[in-house]
């Protein structure tokens, strides 16, 4: 067990980002409404889906196929007792730094605060294949702060565990990064947190013919196959 996500009971996260100081999870349950607002994709995947903050937030009538990705299989387990009942809800459990995730290409690729954790590498890779042709990333980055701790204090010291795998991105940075895989950015906003802090997100159109699109159309193509 050398990835820290799978010791931190998913209670212990959950109140820590719902905490006083803290305050995340209202704050990343908006900007992924924000997102599916802007996009109104009909497949969706969000990457680190933890309990599934934000799952509320989906309208069945726009959004049909909902991929949830995590590390830890009880946050998975979690998802499936909570939302069990939306539409198309598939769930993954992947290291997305470490392994290639296979599965069928969606419009929006949502992925917040997961690239501080698990870097610009393979993560990054994973995120832009996933994205149908023409499809959209969203992005959630942690803002610096000169008066708050990267990963803040809270009453659940198992999050602890968490500062020394967390590292901050620079949007200028994952701008260059995206923009070498044919995502431009088309949109931005910031969003204020308690003692300091800020989230900034980004969305992000692929390009037409991406990896994706192939994807998606190998796929396609094998429905269509007779028997």
């Amino acid at each position: 067990m050398d990835n820290p996500w799978l010791a931190i009971p998913l209670d212990d996260y959950e109140g820590h980002m719902g905490s006083a100081g803290v305050a995340q999870l209202a704050a990343l349950a908006e900007l992924f409404e924000c997102a599916l607002q802007r996009t109104r994709p009909e497949s969706v995947a969000i990457l680190g889906v933890a309990g599934g903050n934000g799952l509320d937030r989906i309208s069945p009538d726009v959004t049909t196929r909902v991929c949830g990705v995590d590390i830890n299989p009880l946050y998975l387990e979690a998802v499936r007792r909570r939302y069990g009942s939306l539409p198309g809800l598939e769930l993954h459990c992947v290291d997305l730094a470490r392994q290639a995730l296979d599965l069928r290409p969606v419009r929006l690729v949502h992925a917040a605060l997961i690239f501080e954790h698990a870097g610009l590498d393979g993560c990054l890779r994973n995120a832009v294949s996933m994205a149908a042709g023409g499809g959209s990333l969203s992005v959630v980055l942690q803002m610096p702060s000169a008066q708050a701790p990267e990963v803040g204090a809270s009453p659940y010291p198992s999050v602890q565990a968490l500062s020394g795998d967390f590292h901050l991105i620079d949007p200028a940075h994952l701008r260059g990064a995206l923009a070498g895989h044919g995502f431009l950015q088309t949109w931005e906003t910031q969003r204020p947190l308690p003692g300091g802090k800020a989230f900034w997100m980004g969305i992000f159109d692929g390009p037409p013919n991406g990896p994706g699109a192939r994807t998606l159309q190998i796929c396609q193509d094998m429905e269509d196959l007779p028997g």
